[in-house]
Order: structure tokens, then C-alpha cells, then sequence
């Protein structure tokens, strides 16, 4: 049986996903889906490096890969973490990296309770993600990302999906996305 919810170690590469909790939609309008990546930028970037995404209306999909050790305690000292183990608070990189995206998960949720008046939860908790072990999986998985809208119904052709990373695969614009990779 698969782990959905390993932890998320330095230098290895993940397929993050989540859903909205029951027929809720994450995103209602088009500056909602920017509004998030906003915050995966605010949250994310700094500890993880971006392969591909894809935004639907209830749920995404991530490929990334976790930054380097020395990466991790850059930032997180620059943020005012402690990871001192002979500290009081330690908390691991690993933890660290998790709570990044329990803030992003959190900040997203109370901008959409309060841009639509709504209260609870948005989504499913814990996010899920997998450990990517093989170059086969991280080409396949590449694939699946931006093929989804398709799959869903969203679209016949993923081309016209605003909402991923497809179209930033053949653009010379500046892009968060490691394309080379």
C-alpha cells in the first residue's frame, strides 16, 4: 500500500497533491488560481524546486523536489527558525518544510472564507504526496500533471489550460519552473 504521506527529506522529488474537502471548488475564478500561486511562491519556493503543476477547481497537482539541507537552514534561519538541535523548538527540516505548506494551505483557506463569506475548512488534511523514485515515474508524472484537465473533462485540449505549467515549457518567460530539468 502506498504512503501518501512521507516525509518531505532534502533533494528528493515528490508528486504533492491535494482535493477540496467534499464538492467544494479551491478556486472559483481566475484570480483565485493566481492568488495561489502567489502564495506556492510566497510558501513553496523557497524550499522547493518546481517541475510542473496543474490547477483544476477542486483539487492540484505538484511536481518538485525539495531543496538541499544547507538550502533549507539558509532559509529557514533567514525566517527566523531555530534549527539548533540543543535548542529549545527544534524542529526538524523535514517538519519545517511540511508546516511551509500547511501556511500556504491555511493563507489561501482564509482568503477564500473571506472573499466568499464562508467558514471550515477547504482542504483535505494531511496533503498527500509521493516519493518520485525513478526517471520513468518523474517522465510519467510529468505527463499526468498536464494531461489532467483533459482526463477530468475540463478541456480536449491541455494546451488551452490556463492553469499549468504546460505552456511555461515552451515559453523563453522567466518561470519558477526548473525546465531544463
Amino acid at each position: 500500500m502506498k504512503d501518501y504521506t512521507p516525509a518531505l527529506i532534502p533533494e528528493s522529488t515528490y508528486h504533492v497533491f491535494n482535493h477540496a474537502v467534499s464538492t467544494d471548488n479551491l478556486f472559483r475564478s481566475d484570480e483565485n488560481y493566481r492568488f495561489f500561486l502567489r502564495k506556492y511562491t510566497h510558501y513553496i519556493a523557497p524550499v522547493a524546486d518546481t517541475f510542473a503543476y496543474c490547477l483544476l477547481p477542486n483539487h492540484f497537482h505538484f511536481a518538485l523536489r525539495i531543496k538541499s539541507e544547507n538550502e533549507l537552514a539558509i532559509y529557514f534561519k533567514s525566517i527566523g527558525k531555530q534549527l539548533d538541535k540543543n535548542r529549545p523548538k527544534f524542529q526538524s527540516l523535514e517538519k519545517l518544510v511540511s508546516l511551509q505548506f500547511s501556511h500556504m494551505f491555511n493563507s489561501y483557506t482564509q482568503a477564500l472564507n473571506k472573499q466568499f463569506s464562508r467558514k471550515g475548512v477547504l482542504f483535505r488534511k494531511p496533503f498527500r504526496r509521493l516519493l518520485i523514485d525513478s526517471d520513468s515515474y518523474f517522465r510519467d508524472l510529468i505527463h499526468y500533471i498536464h494531461f489532467n484537465p483533459v482526463h477530468h473533462g475540463f478541456t480536449n485540449d491541455l494546451r488551452t489550460w490556463k492553469h499549468s505549467s504546460f505552456e511555461s515549457f515552451y515559453s523563453d518567460k522567466s518561470s519558477l519552473l526548473k525546465r531544463d530539468e
